[in-house]
């Protein structure tokens, strides 16, 4: 069974390791603890603290089994030396890209990461995402259109840092 690559920034990397730290080292004696409390309470066919509790256990431990995976499957990428001149030639990896929208004249700025640190509310789109994909290995200049639900929009890449 093949996994996918996750492609990870040194910040990424480092966020997920202190999230998966403390999913073991915290949420896990936390969870064990209300379920510890639950179980106290008696009958546990009805004990809706203890369902929650066992719910709760679950999905913790499958965010430390999807924590590791994509830990065993990250690839890092650095935007240091050489990669930083290539990112302001072309659209890459850590790219911080200005976009205009040919039809409204509003700029856009965004930051290319691998889906495990997208982020659109910080501006930071993956790679993965229509407008990633449309621009990504793109130089400055160039002009795309992404289908997106409402439709159509046109961009240029006006800067890439």
């Amino acid at each position: 069974m093949s996994s996918k690559e996750v492609v990870l920034t040194h910040n990424g990397l480092k966020k997920l390791e202190e999230e998966l730290a403390y999913l073991k080292s915290v949420r896990r004696r936390e969870v064990a603890s209300r379920i510890k409390t639950a179980i106290s309470f008696g009958d546990l066919s009805e004990n809706s603290e203890y369902e929650d509790a066992k719910n709760e256990q679950a999905f913790v431990e499958g965010r430390i089994l999807t924590l590791e995976k994509m830990l065993r499957n990250a690839r890092l990428i650095d935007n240091e030396g050489t990669d930083k001149k290539k990112n302001k030639e072309t659209v890459d990896f850590g790219s911080t890209v200005t976009l205009k929208d040919l039809d409204s004249g509003e700029e856009l700025q965004f930051t290319i990461v691998g889906s495990a640190e997208e982020d659109p509310s910080k501006n930071k789109i993956s790679n993965e995402s229509p407008v990633g994909m449309s621009i990504f290995g793109l130089p400055a200049g160039a002009m795309v259109e992404v289908k997106v639900p409402a439709g159509m929009i046109s961009y240029k890449i006006v800067q890439i840092d």
